[in-house]
């Protein structure tokens, strides 16, 4: 496989004539929360839909409960 002469860590297999620099800039820079859940726990959220609803869930359960203290 041949180099790009520019940047010798660049393949010419890509291909970057339609990309658009720092399309996703600034969502990067206001940051991300990225959180890794263990395979066991996973195996019953099978999206991050699913994730977020049953954490709102409990988050109503942890509000009532601070509520009733």
């Amino acid at each position: 496989m041949k180099k790009m002469k520019n940047d010798p860590a660049m393949l010419e297999e890509y291909d970057f004539t339609g990309g658009v620099r720092g399309k996703y800039a600034k969502r990067y820079a206001e940051g991300t929360n990225v959180v890794v859940i263990e395979p066991d726990v996973a195996e019953y959220f099978p999206d991050h839909d699913s994730v977020n609803e049953a954490l709102r869930g409990l988050t109503a359960i942890i509000i009532r409960q601070r509520r009733a203290e």
